[in-house]
């Protein structure tokens, strides 16, 4: 069985289940990105990607980050990985064997440095992120070679542990990744996130590119790694079906702000938000008198540099009343856990996945 060493982590703490203690707090996270013009790149507007974003993510558990493209969800996950500096707010991280919590958004890229290895992320495309150049071998060994982990020997056996746990053989190792499938290139890159010994593994639409077979093969292969590991995941995606299957609590964010944010259970059985309802509506159904009762939103998704006044979803919202045009809500609490951020959440009877019969 594949074994982390204990010089790098407590056991106890590697293979413990979800665990009270929050692992990552993020707290009013914000990202604007500058709009420049003319000879001398005047300021000319502000791209909000991510306007106020906050949620935390236990020890062993998945948060599934869930919107359409261009909601701020992949932004998130970069600005917690230190390839995006926020604006404004704050990344708490809690390293292992009981270091104090680090905001990784106030860091210096020194600091960052020796924190890497605790956080790291699988990328959408498998064929994009992985060097053609290099073997299998020579790309799983970079990363324990870089941060002066292993060397010789043990690191032979480590490259050959991880290549097995990821389900390819040791024959693989000498290859290079024109030579794969898409779902093998994809266990590769995850074998990758491994080889540091990772607490928080951010997993940006990691099967979006793959079959829906192989996605199936690739979302079980995840789990029984944070079995085996106790790894927290953020899980990104656009697919409800995925997320649901995988994630225990979920948050849904609609133009860089959070809409909806609940365990699993709840939100799909009884959503509390528009849009969480029309985009469970539109999840294939498996029964045949719900079929084409599609909820279709008009329009287009809001302007992150010029979001309408008020809500940001009630231009597309079939319930908005005059105070959804005039005040932006508050993400508030209306049930333990469940927080939704809509003036009309507490009156409205939206229907979820389990009433729809989706075939997730």
């Amino acid at each position: 069985m594949w074994r982390v060493p204990e010089s790098v982590y407590h056991i106890e703490d590697l293979y413990s289940v979800t665990s009270s203690h929050n692992l990552l707090e993020v707290n009013d996270l914000k990202k604007h990105f500058p709009i420049h013009k003319g000879m001398f790149k005047k300021t000319v507007g502000l791209v909000k990607a991510v306007d106020g974003v906050s949620f935390s993510i236990k020890e062993g558990e998945t948060l599934g980050l869930v919107g359409e493209s261009g909601c701020g969800k992949t932004t998130v996950g970069r600005m917690i990985m230190g390839a995006y500096r926020p604006t404004a707010g704050h990344i708490w991280f809690q390293p292992p064997n009981g270091s104090p919590k680090v905001d990784l958004a106030s860091i210096d890229s020194a600091a960052m440095k020796p924190l890497r290895r605790y956080i790291q992320m699988v990328f959408q495309d498998p064929f994009a992120s992985l060097n053609p150049r290099m073997t299998v071998r020579e790309i799983l060994a970079e990363p324990l070679i870089v941060n002066k982990i292993l060397r010789g020997s043990e690191l032979e056996d480590r490259v050959r542990q991880l290549i097995d746990l990821v389900g390819l053989r040791v024959s693989h190792l000498s290859r290079y990744p024109h030579a794969f499938s898409g779902g093998q290139r994809q266990r590769i890159s995850i074998a990758r996130a491994l080889a540091l010994y990772p607490k928080l593994l951010v997993a940006d639409e990691p099967t979006s590119a793959l079959d829906v077979s192989v996605q199936a093969q690739i979302v079980n292969l995840a789990l029984e790694i944070q079995n085996r590991m106790g790894l927290a995941y953020l899980f990104i995606s656009h697919d409800l079906g995925l997320v649901r299957h995988f994630s225990q609590r979920i948050v849904l964010m609609y133009v860089g702000r959070i809409v909806e944010y609940a365990p699993a259970d709840p939100l799909f059985a009884r959503p509390r938000h528009p849009y969480t309802e029309a985009l469970m509506s539109n999840v294939p159904t498996t029964r045949r008198d719900l079929q084409g009762k599609k909820i279709i939103l008009k329009g287009d998704p809001a302007d992150p540099m010029n979001p309408p006044p008020g809500c940001p979803f009630h231009p597309r919202c079939q319930y908005a009343e005059d105070l959804c045009f005039l005040k932006e809500p508050s993400l508030v609490e209306i049930e333990p856990g469940h927080l939704v951020a809509c003036h009309r959440a507490a009156g409205l009877n939206l229907t979820g996945c389990d009433a729809l019969g989706c075939a997730i």
